[in-house]
């Protein structure tokens, strides 16, 4: 039997945002054990994305819902000339 890849092609960062805009209303627990990190994990990457205008997170009541701005242009340079709605519709 062959062994399982130990890498994928995504980042976790992109795991977050792809779980995200599939459930606005997730929670940071749910996310974490889809994406098999810890929650403490996907709430820096969160903090990350919001830095960097990739989501918007807003309150509602004691919840969150998180927006992701699939306008922006992806970071890296290999990948700059292609926007975050390129990379979740790829996701879907």
């Amino acid at each position: 039997m062959a062994a399982e890849a130990s890498w994928t092609f995504l980042t976790n960062h992109a795991h977050v945002l792809i779980c995200l805009s599939r459930d606005p209303a997730q929670r940071m627990r749910d996310v974490a054990q889809q994406v098999g990190i810890t929650e403490r994990a996907v709430q820096r990457i969160v903090a990350d994305l919001e830095e960097g205008g990739y989501l918007t997170v807003v309150k509602e009541g004691r919840c969150n819902r998180y927006e992701v701005q699939d306008a922006h242009y992806l970071r890296h340079p290999v990948e700059s000339h292609r926007t975050v709605r390129d990379l979740l519709l790829l996701a879907r």
